[in-house]
């Protein structure tokens, strides 16, 4: 699941959100807003269960990103259909 919010001088909070153990293990997300670098942006557990990291992106922005789990294991965000050279895509319109 991603969620878009009003962030800190004019930019959007995209927040990428999967749910605890799917897949079980560390899970970064990897994509176009951090130059497709693998650890930058772990997802961390939150009190609702859920694991989630966020960037800051400016308005309009069109993001490609996957997820990647331990072992190597590339995966896609279960809710987004969307895709462009495999990858997936999130517009923050």
């Amino acid at each position: 699941m991603i969620k878009t919010s009003k962030s800190r001088a004019g930019t959007q909070r995209v927040t990428f959100s999967l749910p605890a153990g799917a897949p079980p293990g560390r899970v970064s997300v990897v994509g176009s807003f951090n130059d497709w670098t693998p650890g930058r942006h772990h997802l961390t557990t939150r009190s609702n269960g859920r694991r989630s990291a966020s960037v800051d992106v400016a308005p309009g922005t069109v993001i490609q990103f996957r997820y990647l789990g331990e072992n190597g294991l590339w995966f896609d965000d279960p809710d987004l259909p969307d895709r462009a050279d495999g990858n997936c895509v999130y517009s923050t319109n």
